[in-house]
């Protein structure tokens, strides 16, 4: 099994929405020194035009002193997606860059070998790199929260699925005929469970909301309150469970599994499917005492500080 520990790290995410997002990419930006790069998806428009998830990606990633990584901003799929942090982007953050495929391509030029892909939002970024960077396809290797086998609501597609059917097709399709590796799949059933909350009263939403915690923290706490104000009272770690398993941490157990994709988005076991990896059990005390750690500002980054260069 190939070791990817020190390879590229490019994260796919619709930051902004379920605080989630927001979560695994600072535990991320903490504790990777190979975080190279952020994506979005299901993008947003605003008074800056579209892109406003990635401009608060952005701002998340200067406050947490990595200027280093790009955000590129990916397309826009719905007119009312999921978005709760508007008013906590300065408006001095300007739009960030549009171009997804030139982005990955200049990463993978500067870093030969396999490229880690963690997807935390719909597969569009992906799709469209399958169909228009062919070339860069067979470096990828993906792990990607979505997908379902029994999923909550039998008579539709986990979210993530859900926003791009077609997308979803197009990346099994290329995992199936070899243009794509065989990704892992961190699924909802996984990680839909009430051990990955974070809700008012949680220990880390009162470290995140301590008088004293340093901005970026503080902006977590803010998206946060948000979140429970207008769409639930608590926020499953669904994305950094995902992001643990890219990280090859211990959290996550998973399976060979051949799966398939039907018209509306919901993956069922099939001997004729895709081969692919699918979460089957997850440790999760474990997982969220290390989700902590890598969040809690008194604990120090787990790799030295890139030196800052300006986008």
């Amino acid at each position: 099994m190939e070791d990817l520990r020190a390879t590229p790290l490019i994260i796919d995410t619709d930051i902004g929405g379920d605080a989630d997002d927001a979560l695994a990419v600072t535990a991320a930006a903490r504790c990777s020194p190979h975080l190279t790069l952020l994506l979005t998806g299901d993008e947003t428009g605003g008074a800056h035009g579209p892109g406003r998830r990635a401009r608060f990606a952005r701002h998340l990633l200067d406050g947490l002193g990595r200027a280093d990584v790009p955000v590129v901003a990916g397309a826009s799929l719905d007119d009312t997606p999921y978005y709760c942090v508007d008013g906590l982007v300065p408006d001095t953050v300007p739009a960030q860059d549009t171009d997804v495929v030139t982005a990955v391509r200049t990463v993978a030029a500067a870093h030969p070998g396999p490229l880690r892909w963690v997807g935390m939002g719909p597969l569009t970024n992906l799709a469209r790199l399958v169909e228009e960077a062919p070339e860069l396809t067979p470096r990828l290797r993906v792990t990607q929260m979505g997908g379902a086998l029994r999923y909550r609501h039998p008579d539709r597609a986990e979210h993530n699925f859900r926003l791009d059917v077609d997308a979803v097709h197009t990346v099994f399709a290329a995992m199936a005929d070899g243009r794509l590796a065989p990704g892992e799949f961190v699924t909802s059933e996984i990680t839909f469970v009430p051990d990955t909350e974070v809700h008012a009263a949680h220990p880390l939403y009162r470290t995140l909301a301590a008088p004293d915690a340093p901005d970026w923290a503080g902006l977590l706490a803010a998206h946060l309150d948000r979140w429970f104000t207008r769409f639930h009272p608590a926020s499953k770690q669904h994305d950094a469970l995902a992001l643990s398993a890219a990280l090859a941490l211990p959290f996550v157990d998973s399976r060979p599994l051949s799966l398939v994709v039907d018209a509306i988005g919901r993956t069922t076991s099939a001997d004729h499917g895709t081969p692919v990896r699918v979460s089957h059990a997850a440790r999760y005390g474990a997982f969220m005492a290390w989700l902590h750690q890598r969040l809690d500002p008194d604990v120090e980054p787990a790799h030295p500080a890139p030196p800052q260069v300006r986008h």
